[in-house]
């Protein structure tokens, strides 16, 4: 079976895009003794859901969305993505990372189509997707540009178009705006969200900004100072699409600073970066 057909196969599973994390403990070895960065982490995420992660910095946001990428793996407990267990980069993910990670000596149309050169797929039937996700997310002319005459948000937009180019039910994201102003968050975070509301998928999406996990989640996951638990799952019913003046209504604002006491309550908000 070819590549795509794997993944078309894949995606009409019922659930296939369902991750659960159970009883899940994440433990690093030290010079004065071992660390505990996760401890007993349970999550469970429908297909097609958009989840954010939200906690102070080394809280082991970025470590749990590493643990369900298969990049590292829990010290005890399971994860599964359709079921299966994740013992590997599943073959069904993308992964936006806090830096784009283009290749700076390949041009924007061969930076998306990279995942189907090492995954040794026909580039001539990809091409017209990767086009296509391109004028998507707002760089139609730019497909023969370098990275390095793109700006930051630019090229963030690039590094999402590869991720989901070979159309992932799971798109894994680690504050994949946070090094980006204010204008260009909010520009990428409507896209991100048209993107999503055109194919939806499951997203688990870490921030350490309290406004944008709210504007873009169905659900909010908080998580304590290390070792990272989950302290509060939190549903957001706000109609979508999500314009940017949602943020000034009484409901966005109510989960807002229900969110910040909460932070506030566990006395780790003070000194953090979450806002």
């Amino acid at each position: 079976m070819s590549e795509s057909a794997q993944i078309a196969a894949f995606e009409n599973v019922p659930g296939a895009g369902d991750v659960r994390i159970h009883a899940v403990d994440k433990t690093y070895p030290g010079r004065s003794g071992s660390v505990t960065a996760l401890k007993d982490v349970n999550v469970s995420v429908k297909g097609g859901e958009f989840v954010s992660i939200l906690g102070p910095s080394g809280c082991g946001k970025s470590t749990l969305l590493r643990c369900v990428a298969g990049l590292d793996h829990p010290s005890q407990g399971s994860i599964t993505l359709g079921g299966q267990p994740i013992d590997a980069p599943p073959l069904d993910m993308g992964f936006v990372f806090q830096r784009d990670v283009l290749l700076d000596w390949l041009n924007v149309i061969n930076n998306v189509l990279l995942p189907c050169k090492l995954k040794k797929l026909p580039i001539h039937q990809w091409k017209p997707k990767a086009l296509a996700l391109l004028k998507l997310i707002g760089l139609a002319g730019f497909e023969h540009r370098r990275p390095w005459e793109l700006s930051g948000g630019m090229r963030q937009r690039v590094a999402i178009c590869r991720a989901l180019l070979l159309n992932p039910t799971l798109l894994l994201m680690d504050e994949p705006f946070g090094a980006l102003d204010a204008m260009t968050r909010d520009e990428l975070n409507l896209e991100l969200q048209d993107v999503w509301l055109s194919n939806a998928k499951t997203v688990l999406f870490v921030t350490h900004s309290i406004s944008e996990a709210v504007f873009l989640a169905d659900r909010v996951l908080v998580m304590s100072r290390s070792p990272g638990r989950i302290v509060d799952v939190i549903p957001v019913d706000l109609p979508r699409p999500r314009t940017l003046s949602v943020r000034e209504t009484p409901a966005f604002t109510k989960y807002v600073a229900h969110i910040r006491q909460l932070f506030e309550s566990f006395g780790i908000l003070r000194g953090t970066n979450v806002r």
